[in-house]
């Protein structure tokens, strides 16, 4: 029991804020960034700043979500079963994002025009 509410509270603490930065970056109104430590694009860098923010914050929104999801449905059928299908959730949303935002980029990044 003990260690299903260790693990529960621990989850809850890294989602939740996976969560609360993807409501962050949906509400903002300058672009958003995706890699720790690197620059936000600039707003004339990108071809529609809203939807580029909405779509980076559904994006941690939905992951942090998908590791709750995937605890709950999981911990019925053991802890070291709930753990590993969490470990693929992490290791292939975190795939999943860098793809996505590398789609991202190239839908809404302006075009450089060669002179």
């Amino acid at each position: 029991m003990a260690e299903t509410i260790f693990s529960a509270v621990v989850l809850l603490i890294g989602t939740i804020s996976m969560i609360i930065l993807g409501i962050v970056q949906y509400r903002s109104k300058e672009p958003v960034g995706f890699w720790s430590g690197k620059k936000p694009p600039r707003k004339e860098e990108i071809t529609d700043v809203s939807a580029y923010n909405r779509k980076h914050g559904l994006m941690w929104i939905l992951y942090g979500t998908g590791l709750i999801v995937c605890y709950v449905c999981a911990r019925p059928l053991g802890g070291l079963i709930a753990a590993y299908l969490c470990m693929a959730e992490v290791f292939g949303g975190l795939l999943g994002m860098v793809a996505y935002h590398n789609r991202l980029n190239r839908m809404y990044y302006r075009k450089r025009e060669n002179i």
